[in-house]
Parts: structure tokens; sequence; C-alpha cells
């Protein structure tokens, strides 16, 4: 049986607080312990020897006052570790140059090397992951609001992050955002141009007081959402397929009870439209057209997550490929891989849907995916014999594939939204902050907390 959507079956369950609170200690302490002291940088990964990723580090200043607020760091570390981490943004070299810079024209690289902080390998300028660099850094501005001088001058460099940032430059093909930029061969030919996680990235770039994206962004971009609309009655809403889409915008932003004209006209508003989204990931496990192990009611979400590697198995009928690192989801590519990320990510939108099937992955496998900090990144209860050499993770016996690694963009939405879901802590903070205000209002958004 089909599940329906939330407006009408939202209903108060009983909670699991020591698991949750166990889950959301184990994911802040990824970043407390794995972030680098002396630069800030947050890792990718771990605890495979990685990179930094810059939208970790956006994850990893979230993550510190949450620590506050439960006990887990004391204000002034958090704060100690805050300001070296936006010092040392505020003093990376910015530069067209291919090498010995990490970032240009305001924009960081999506990955830094962890001995200089400067650009990974060939990787790309990403506006994305500079967004949500930017939601920690933001976040840290209106967290930190005593008269201390270490958080006078955090609101300070949070100001001067944002304001070097310049939106107005990336935009090729206007009036969209560009994905990024390499020095070798210039924009990426793909815009922010659909439905997804660029909200965010628009409501920064039109509140910009520098170098602002043109208020007339907003409705050309919602003017594209229809193509991405789907469902009917009150399972109907904007289709992203892997889950992160839906949830990292949502992360510093209450999208509750307000709504653009767009959003208006659909009768819901942008945290309605994830709610389904997240029912929709689950209505996809119950049916499992794959017919994969282990979906179902209390086993699902799809997301972008590593996976075991490249390659098939079995024959006809039973024919199977699998894949290494990839974005997944219902109605694209799926491969039988879970990651838990996408149902805690989610928890927020739909509690009575997530609690549940967190306790049964917990109580299913959590032998084998729940470790130093919570959940691994993924695992496939599909695969328990590959035939070629697997690319990440390992077989664990009754369980299936598992990863070896933690990823901060896994961790980062895990933490936060739980505290959103319990307390709304991260929303009422950013709430408070004036960029965000004024970026959504110029995007049209009226009504709840913005009246």
């Amino acid at each position: 049986m089909m599940l329906t959507g939330c407006v009408t079956t939202r209903r108060a369950t009983g909670h699991s607080p020591d698991l949750l609170t166990d889950i959301q200690e184990r994911a802040f302490r990824f970043f407390w312990e794995t972030t680098d002291p002396a630069t800030g940088l947050a890792m990718d990964r771990w605890p495979t020897p990685s990179f930094a990723s810059i939208a970790a580090v956006g994850f990893a200043l979230t993550a510190y006052p949450i620590g506050v607020k439960h006990g887990w760091v004391t204000r002034e570390a958090a704060r100690a570790r805050t300001l070296t981490t936006l010092q040392f943004f505020a003093g990376a070299p910015q530069g067209p140059e291919p090498t010995g810079a990490s970032g240009y024209k305001g924009f960081f690289y999506h990955f830094l090397g962890v001995t200089k902080g400067q650009r990974f390998a060939r990787c790309e300028l990403s506006t994305i992951d500079t967004a949500l660099l930017l939601g920690g850094v933001l976040f840290a501005q209106s967290f930190y609001d005593g008269d201390h001088p270490d958080e006078v001058r955090i609101r300070a460099l949070a100001e001067q992050l944002y304001r070097a940032v310049d939106w107005s430059w990336i935009v090729p093909r206007p009036p969209f955002v560009s994905m990024g930029w390499h020095p070798e061969t210039g924009f990426i030919p793909s815009d922010w141009n659909i439905y997804n996680e660029g909200m965010i990235l628009y409501v920064l770039g039109l509140a910009s007081p520098t170098h602002p994206l043109p208020p007339e962004t907003w409705p050309r971009l919602t003017e594209r959402f229809d193509a991405s609309w789907t469902g009917t009655g009150d399972q109907a809403h904007l289709h992203f397929a892997p889950m992160f889409g839906h949830q990292y915008s949502h992360v510093w932003i209450d999208f509750r009870g307000i709504r653009d004209p767009y959003i208006a006209t659909r009768g819901i508003d942008y945290f309605e439209n994830s709610c389904r989204a997240t029912y929709h990931q689950r209505n996809y496990a119950v049916a499992n057209p794959g017919r994969w192990a282990g979906y179902g009611a209390d086993c699902w979400g799809l997301t972008a997550c590593d996976g075991p590697g490249d390659f098939r198995t079995g024959q006809g009928d039973d024919a199977r490929e699998y894949f290494s690192y990839s974005a997944r989801g219902p109605g694209e590519r799926d491969d039988g891989t879970i990651a838990p990320t996408a149902a805690l990510g989610s928890i927020a939108f739909a509690p009575e849907i997530v609690e549940p099937t967190i306790r049964a992955m917990h109580a299913r496998y959590g032998a084998g995916i729940y470790s130093r900090y919570g959940f691994l990144d993924s695992f496939n209860p599909t695969l328990t014999a590959p035939h070629e050499p697997l690319k990440h993770g390992r077989i664990v016996p009754g369980i299936g594939w598992v990863d070896g690694d933690y990823l901060g963009i896994d961790q980062g939405p895990i933490v936060a939204m739980i505290e959103n879901h319990r307390t709304g802590f991260v929303w009422e903070v950013m709430r408070r902050n004036p960029h965000i205000r004024r970026g959504l209002t110029l995007a049209g958004f009226k009504g709840g907390w913005l009246g």
C-alpha cells in the first residue's frame, strides 16, 4: 500500500531521545575531532586520508554552537575554533591562477588541500559549496552576538567573507549562476536553473550588499520549476531525485509558513514540499521496483553517497549494476545503496516516518554500520559477494556491503536537522540574520516569521 503525504497523515509518535541524542553527538564529534584546529578545515571524509571540503566547513561552523547548546563543548572553545576558521578563510589567497590560491572573486574551490588550504588538484571553484560554507559563516555571525572581542571579530570576518563574493561575475548565461569555474577552461557549462539545493545560493546572491544578483533572478528561476512538479493530490511536489536537494537549503533557512509567488500557487510552502519528497522516498522503497534487499517502510533513503564500485553482477533477470560515489534517487540511479543521512537529514520534515526508520536501521544493521561517529555513509544489503574489487568499503557478513567512511556533507545535515526538529535552534538563529531576511524578501517571500 502506498503511503500518503504528510499534510493529512502527520501524527505524534513515540520519541527515541537516547538514540537520537547519541546519533547527534557522534555526528557533532566528527567535526570537532577531525577538523584541523589550526585552520578550521573540515575533512571531506574520514578515516580515509582526505582533502578538506568547504561545504563540510559550513556544516562544521553550524555544528559548533549546537555542541555549545548541549554542553558537548564550551562556548569559549567553539568561539576559538570558529574564529580560527574565519581568519583562515579571510586570509586565504585569492586569484585567477590555477595553483597557489584557495579561491577567486570571493568564491572558494570545492576541495582544499589540508596542508596549505589551497586548491586541491583541478577541482572547480564551486558556487553551491561556497553558498553552503557561507550558510555556516552567517550562522556564526548571528550566534556569536556577545561583546567579547572574539565574538565582535567573528561578526566582522563573517561580513567580510560574505561581501567579498562577486555573484554578478559568475553569471555567464544570465540570469542564472553557473555551477562553477575552472582557471584552465572558464565557466562550467551548467547553471543552477532547476529546483534543487540551490535555493540558498540565490537567497545569498540576491541579498549581497556589494555584488548582488538582480531581483528578477528569482522569478526567472521559479518559472522553470513546473518541469519538476510531479504527483497528484497531497503527494504532489517539486521532484529532485537525491534527498540532499530537499535538505541543504533547509538546514539554515526556515521555510515553514513563508511562500514566494510560485509555491503560493501550489498551495504549499517549500518545507511541505520537502516533507512530501521525504514520503516519496519512503513510498519508493515500499514499492521497491528494483527488487533490492532491505528496502521497505522502515529502511529507505537515497541521496549522493559512496557505493561499492562500478561493476555488474549476475545474468538475465538477476543482473545488477553497481556504482561508486554517485547521486541516487527514485526514478534515476538506484543500485540498492542506502544512505542513513537521506532519512536523518529529513527528520524535521517527517519525524513520524524518519524516527521508526532510524530505530529499525540501528537495530537491524547497527553492528555493521554504526560506530565512532554514528552511521557510516552508506550500505547495501543486496551486495553480499561481489565478483569485482570494491572501490569503497567491505562486505560485512549478515549485512552486505558497508562503506568505510564518514562524510562531512552527511554529518552536517544530521547534526543540524535533528536540532531543528527538536528545538528549531538553527532556524531561530538564522531568522535574526539580516542577509537571510533581505534575500528572502527580495525573492518575494511573505508571511510567517517574515511578516
